[in-house]
């Protein structure tokens, strides 16, 4: 992305890359797909007999590859005449793979569709509605009812449910029990403790650093992630929902902070690692702090064992509050184009109800959506998720809501600022003129967004 000069713009003010996204694809729902409740190219799909074949897209493919396996073969053997095609695909290309497919056709009949991506699928009238079919299924009642309402929240506006809830994710902060104790530090609660290891656990010379930040793809969230942490504003827009707090003087001075990490605690390598290359680099062991969430903690008791680290909610800020952004809420959707949704739904009902979304959660190591499977006895056995799930509902935690609801934000937050970020971390660019483009366009589409749901 090319960064502009806010003194650039025209005069007459031109529409930023959100704001002419969103009405893109709002013009595009409106001419291609009509008033007719249509999919996409005008395609309604159909019940179909519930028999036959279904494909499944996994959005995360390669990283939930065996899991959905188990399940598919589960879900197959209860329902002989149902045969699943599985197609894993990476979480990096699952949206532009599902964007491409809604314009020139080949949607899968049921796909992973989580929070972050849902606005601007269900704004291409792509996805089934599912309230109904939820409200008549085993499920009603057992699902997490935040999670739904996230969902339901996040899918354009009008309270529309699209994608049933699988799993919550939450960020966590992942520590070197040994290289703490041995350094004498206090485990990282706060986020002074967590600079004062940083820098303490820095040895340059012997190629061992305090904290490994993320650089690459997905690291404007964490990044927000510590910014709100620090600065403890708890609400993404103004009281009137017009302007977005991300470039507030104490956000501002919070990215500073964190980003002057890079190069002075964290490897050089981090200018340009996703969440893959940055765990793997802190499961090697010669790193002492790692932010991620519940879905790599697997990953690291098959590299550490479970003696020498832990798994802890994020830092709590000066006034003892802990503030975090929301973590997008994964789940699973019918896409309307589907000529046998009979058969995707019972496909959903069955990989969230109580075995198999235990399964799956138990697996990926994140909060399952179905309240059974939430008391199972493996979640007191992994300690970062029965934190995470403590921390989320013991009023200790204020969650700021990330703007999901925007058809334009999965695309602004990641591919769009992702590079300026990068400029950041190497003094290339300043934060304040970070946050502030980030700033100008993310007002923009809410004020696009605004004028079209009237």
């Amino acid at each position: 992305m090319k960064i502009s000069n806010r003194s650039s713009r025209s005069a007459g003010g031109r529409r930023t890359s959100a704001a002419i996204a969103l009405g893109a694809v709002l013009a595009l729902t409106a001419t291609a797909c009509g008033d007719d409740g249509s999919g996409a190219g005008g395609d309604k799909g159909a019940e179909g007999s519930g028999k036959g074949k279904i494909t499944f897209w996994d959005n995360n493919g390669g990283i939930r590859t065996a899991v959905w396996k188990e399940i598919i073969a589960a879900f197959e053997k209860a329902n002989p005449d149902i045969d699943v095609e599985y197609v894993g695909i990476a979480a990096t290309e699952y949206q532009s793979k599902v964007d491409t497919a809604i314009q020139g056709g080949g949607l899968p009949d049921v796909g992973g569709v989580g929070a972050a991506m849902l606005a601007g699928f269900s704004a291409q009238n792509a996805l089934e509605p599912l309230d109904d079919r939820l409200a008549k299924s085993s499920l009603s009642g057992k699902l997490n009812e935040d999670m739904v309402e996230s969902l339901s929240a996040a899918g354009g506006g009008d309270g529309t449910l699209y994608s049933v809830p699988t799993s919550a994710n939450n960020g966590v902060l992942y520590y070197r029990t040994d290289l703490f104790e041995k350094a004498g530090l206090d485990a990282p609660t706060t986020w002074d403790k967590f600079y004062e290891a940083a820098e303490k656990l820095t040895n340059k010379d012997k190629n061992e650093f305090g904290y490994t930040i993320r650089g690459g793809s997905g690291s404007i969230a964490q990044a927000l992630d510590a910014m709100y942490g620090q600065s403890g504003i708890t609400s993404f827009w103004d009281a009137g929902k017009k302007k977005t707090t991300v470039n507030d003087p104490k956000n501002v001075d919070a990215l500073e902070k964190y980003a002057a990490l890079y190069k002075k605690v964290t490897p050089a390598a981090d200018v340009n690692n996703d969440f893959a290359k940055m765990t793997a680099q802190w499961d090697t062991g010669t790193i002492g702090m790692v932010n991620h969430n519940l879905g790599s903690y697997q990953d690291h008791v098959k590299a550490l064992g479970d003696e020498k680290f832990r798994g802890i909610p994020q830092p709590v800020g000066a006034s003892g509050k802990r503030v975090q952004v929301s973590n997008p809420v994964d789940g699973l959707g019918v896409f309307k184009s589907s000529k046998n949704k009979e058969a995707a739904w019972k496909f959903i009902e069955f990989a969230t109800a109580h075995e198999q979304n235990s399964k799956f959660n138990e697996s990926a190591g994140q909060v399952p959506s179905n309240t059974e499977a939430a008391k199972d006895a493996w979640i007191q056995k992994a300690e970062p998720t029965k934190l995470a799930a403590e921390a989320l509902n013991d009023g200790s935690t204020t969650i700021v809501q990330l703007p999901y609801y925007l058809p334009d934000w999965n695309t602004l937050s990641k591919s769009e600022s992702e590079p300026a970020f990068q400029k950041v971390l190497l003094g290339e660019m300043s934060a304040k003129d970070f946050l502030d483009d980030l700033a100008e366009k993310l007002n923009e589409a809410q004020t696009e967004w605004t004028e079209q749901m009237g």
